[in-house]
Order: structure tokens, then sequence, then C-alpha cells
């Protein structure tokens, strides 16, 4: 456990989950939960036809419906069975860490921007309404934009009903008046000690009002700021506004740079403000409820864990397809690419789970971290006949990446070589891994949105005497990150009836079937979370970020180098052909005839996107 957190052992929350399943999942339809009285008043029950009225006003900007259904919150009316069973603070040990018995500051920098509106403070309406946030807590928001702390409630009384998390949980909703009765705005520049030094008494005078003078006073900063003022503002902080007698944490966001210069000039600025133990180096894929099982089910199965190797698995591929475009974000892309926006990071850090060899412990002084950095390590230099790359066009009236409006005219010629789908392979120089392709493919404007790996093993030894002449087709273990997380083993089974054929078939773990009704927070809730708790394991390390880019800048200072045109692809498309010749070179194989089961269509309002 990181700085601020007890070495009193948590409880396990999984096991806590487990425990508090109920015995028959509530109908679909089902009302959400009334939520507990906080501060003397019993919270309305919200249902899906609520939740509907208050989406219609928000999109309709009727700010009189809007906090007519808000209102709501201060009747009473008798609670009923929550839909989502969470751990209690106290099953997860939280109220024996040392964060939870003083206080704590929560102080969201770029507080009016599309990241904290859409991911930050709907992350910390979901602690605070699942009382993981003690009472003695503040929520800052803090951002150049003149505005007074009512103005920036109003704005999060609007945009926090349309978050991820409220279309997921209703039992949220209620709690949105009192949240918000916590939120405090401060204007100011982000690189201003003077400013920075106006947030310091304004924090120290909301802290000194709760009665409890004995309680260490800790703040943690959550970065929703673009990267070139990182050092700037954690400057600022650093001279003006760090907690008195508690700790003091950075939660950053990547990107962490641009190229390897960029990103050792960031963490040196950082690291000689900072401990590493007070930065949060964050890659929200690390929060995301597949990518936090990957080492369960590795090491707690030894069936699997005994498959894992170059003996047995033929190739793995790891992918991010996204079906819309780029539209808005153009600007961003044409400076970054596909593979500095989500291969780099998130992509590679998926890897890492797959490959990494057993972690001793999860502890700060030997943890998933370390195991990670050895395996990047092992990773051999990219070998660009094994990269392709390429550019969405436009098809069926939805525009190209170079028709995306949000691209500066000064950055035109730019994005005509700026890729938005990549493939390439990586490969790992040990005795597990060495020869087997890893194959990284992320694209946008593709024929589908899915994150998925796939654990693709080699070839059955042929059986004429059982099965003829007829090939068993490939195991292949699939992770699906989202949507709809999911784990299922592809295997061959006789088929149903008299005939004796041979058939591909799954075991399944469909997290929607096998769990109704837990608690699963968003990657940012869990995120957040961990970086108060000081459970350094869920984020980045410094020399960890290092390797990455020591491993991809030399590849992309080539590519750019060279001038060449990315492989036009129809939008809507599975990306360039040649990326699907390749897989069949890298002996990674395309069965045809297995159907994955089909589930009925999840409600649009209540589907998890992966990115926005």
């Amino acid at each position: 456990m990181g700085s601020g957190a007890s070495s009193t052992p948590a409880k396990d929350p999984v096991a806590a989950d487990a425990a508090a399943t109920p015995a028959a999942a509530p109908a679909a339809d089902a009302p959400a939960a009334a939520a507990p009285e906080k501060g003397g008043k019993e919270l309305v029950v919200f249902d899906k036809a609520d939740y509907q009225k208050l989406l219609d006003a928000v999109e309709k900007e009727d700010k009189k419906v809007v906090a007519g259904i808000l209102s709501k919150a201060n009747t009473t009316k008798a609670p009923e069975a929550p839909k989502h069973v969470a751990p209690t603070a106290e099953s997860m040990g939280l109220d024996v860490e040392a964060w939870h018995q003083g206080k704590i500051s929560i102080i969201v920098l770029g507080a009016t921007g599309d990241l904290a509106k859409k991911e930050t403070f709907p992350a910390l309406l979901d602690l605070y309404a699942h009382d993981y946030l003690q009472k003695e807590c503040i929520i800052l928001g803090y951002g150049r934009k003149q505005m007074t702390t009512e103005d920036m409630r109003k704005h999060l009384a609007e945009e926090l009903p349309k978050s991820t998390v409220c279309r997921e949980m209703l039992e949220c909703i209620p709690f949105i008046p009192a949240f918000l009765e916590k939120v405090q705005y401060c204007a100011g520049k982000y690189d201003s000690a003077d400013d920075m030094a106006a947030l310091d008494k304004l924090l120290t005078t909301e802290e000194d009002k709760f009665d409890a003078p004995d309680k260490k006073a800790h703040r943690v900063f959550y970065f929703a700021i673009p990267p070139f003022v990182f050092l700037g503002a954690a400057k600022a902080i650093n001279d003006s506004a760090r907690a008195k007698n508690g700790f003091t944490r950075l939660i950053v966001e990547k990107p962490f740079g641009h190229d390897l210069k960029s990103a050792s000039e960031l963490q040196d600025g950082l690291g000689a403000l900072f401990k590493e133990e007070e930065i949060c180096r964050m890659d929200h894929f690390l929060g995301y409820e597949i990518c936090q099982n990957i080492l369960s089910i590795r090491f707690g199965n030894i069936w699997l864990n005994s498959l894992m190797n170059n003996h047995n698995v033929a190739s793995v591929r790891i992918s991010l397809k996204e079906n819309f475009g780029t539209e808005g974000r153009g600007g961003y892309f044409t400076k970054y690419g596909i593979i500095r926006d989500v291969i780099q990071n998130h992509l590679l850090q998926v890897l890492c789970l797959v490959a990494m060899e057993k972690p001793s412990s999860i502890s700060p002084e030997a943890d998933v971290r370390d195991a990670k950095v050895t395996l990047l390590k092992q990773m051999l230099p990219f070998d660009e006949k094994e990269v392709v790359l390429g550019q969405y066009t436009g098809a069926d009236g939805k525009p190209g990446y170079l028709e995306d409006d949000s691209i500066a005219e000064a950055d035109r010629e730019t994005a005509k070589y700026c890729p938005t789908f990549c493939q390439m392979v990586a490969r790992i120089d040990n005795d597990r891994w060495r020869g087997v392709p890893f194959i990284i493919r992320a694209g946008k404007g593709i024929d589908a949105s899915k994150c998925e790996v796939r654990i693709q093993f080699k070839n059955a030894d042929p059986a004429p005497k059982l099965f003829g002449d007829k090939k068993c087709p490939r195991n292949e273990l699939v992770m699906r990150v989202s949507p709809d997380e999911a784990i299922y083993m592809k295997m061959n089974v006789k088929s149903p009836g008299l005939a004796p054929n041979l058939l591909q078939s799954e075991m399944d773990l469909s997290y929607g079937d096998r769990y109704p009704g837990i608690y699963t927070p968003s990657a940012y809730t869990r995120l957040i979370l961990a970086g108060i708790r000081g459970i350094s394991d869920s984020f980045v390390r410094n020399d960890e970020l290092m390797r990455s880019w020591e491993l991809y800048s030399p590849l992309l200072e080539s590519l750019e180098g060279k001038k060449e045109l990315p492989i036009p692809y129809a939008r809507g498309s599975r990306g360039p052909l040649q990326a699907d010749e390749m897989l069949e070179k890298l002996d990674c194989i395309h069965e045809p005839g297995y159907v994955w089961r089909q589930r009925p269509q999840t409600d649009a309002n209540f589907n998890r996107l992966m990115t926005k």
C-alpha cells in the first residue's frame, strides 16, 4: 500500500460482492434503488421512466424541469432492493485506512472541460453515492473559466445525468443534489502560484469547517488538463497548495509525452517537484474489469498458466476497433496518430498483463510493475515490415478523416500522413514467448466497436481414427474488454443429436449473465479511488513509461521520416486488406463457421461505450 494507506490488509471486495449477491436478480425493468438517508433525508426511487424524462429535459435545456426532477430527491419514498450490489467501505477495509480516517480534498483541474464532465465528476459521484468517501470530503473544481460555485453546480446538474455512470446506475441519480452541495469552484491559471495560493486558502477554510482538528487533511489533484500545462500546474501546486499535514498526490492521465525526449523532460520536471509515490500516471485501460482480471485468470488457473507459452500458443492478438471517426478530435489526433493515441499506452499495457511473469507480490516494493518492466526490456525492436498503416476514407455518407472539420487548415498537409489504423507485431525474446507474434491492431472508422484479446492455440494433433480427415478448429481464449465484458474459450465438441460431427462451441463467462446486479464501477471510478488510497500497481511507473517510449520512439521517427501515405480504407470496413493478409502469414487463422451466440440487444441508453 502506498503512502497514506494503512498496513491493515483490506477485506476482499470480490468476496464481499459475492456474499451480497441477491438470490434472484431483479427484473430488467425493476426500479433502481432508493438512496439511503444522508443528512437526514430519505431520497427518491428512480426508474428508467424517470431517467428518460430527465434526459429529455436536459436535451431540451429545460432547466426548470431538470431542477424539478432532481428536487424529488428531497421527497420520501420507501426504499427497495438495490439494483447493483456493491461492497461497503467497511468490507473493503477503507474505514481503517489513514486517508479515510482523515480529511480528503479532491481537486479537479480543468473542471469545465470534456473529460471532467464525462468521466471525472461522474466517477466522484459514484464514489460519493456508494459511501466510499468519508463525510470530511471536499470536491473542488479549478479552471480558467470565470464562474461561481453556483454556476459550476448548475453545469454539473445538467451534465451528470447524461453520464455513463448515471445511465448504468440509476441509483446514483438521487444523490446528485447532495453531491453538488459538496462541490466548490475556484477560478485561476494553472501555472500561477498566486492563484494556487488562493485555492489553498479556500481549501484550508473548507477543511477547517469540519469538526476534526486532530485529523490530517490530504489532497489529491486530478489533472483533466492538456499535457503542455502539466509542469506549470505541478510547480504551482508544489509552491502554494500542498497539503499541510497530510499527503499530496497528483493523478495525471496520458499522453505522457510525444516521444522519448518529451516524456523524459516531463518526468524529470515532475520528479523534481514530487516523489514517485506522489505521482499517479493513469492509463484508464488498467481500470477496466477484464484488464483487472487478467492476472487472476492467468495465475489463478493452473491449467491455463501451463498452456501460456510458445509450445502451445500460435499467436496473440490484441485489438481495439472503433466504428466512429475522429470527429471533434481531429486537431488532437493529427498531432498524435493512432500509435501514440492507443497503442503505445493502452494496448501495450494489456499486452504486458497478458504476457508478463507472475509478480512476486502486489506492494509498492515488489509489485506488478516490476514484472511489466522486465517484460518490456525483453521486447525486441519493432520490424517495420510487420507494420501496416491505414487511413479511413469517406463511405456511406460518412466523412473520411481528411474531411474532419476539426483539423486546422495549417495541419491539413500533416493530416495526409496521419494513420487512423495500425497493425503491428511485438516480439518477446524470452523462453516463454520466443517465436510467438503479439499482434497489436487498432483503428478508427472500422466495422464495429470492440476491444479484446485473442490467444490462439496451435493445431491439435491429427486424429484420423476419431475424426477422419476433418481438421479440428483451433482453440482460442477470448477476453473481451468491451462491450459486454466476457471471457470464453472456443473449444471443439460433438454436435448435439445423433450425428457425430465435430462442432466448435465455447466455455463462456459473460459477466452480464453470470454476475447480474453486481456493482462494476467505471475505470475512472476504480482508478480515482486507487489514487486516493495509494494503490500504486494500478498506475504506470516512471521506468515503465520510459521503456515504452524507448521501444516506440525509433519506430515513430522512422515511419514519420519517410513521409509515406497510409493505405486508404473505406469507413465501415475491416481496415486495409494488407493487414488481414499479414495475419495469415503470422499464423493467426480465421476459421469460418463459428458463430458467437447472439444475445438480446441492450437498451442503447444503457450501453457502455469504449471511448467517446
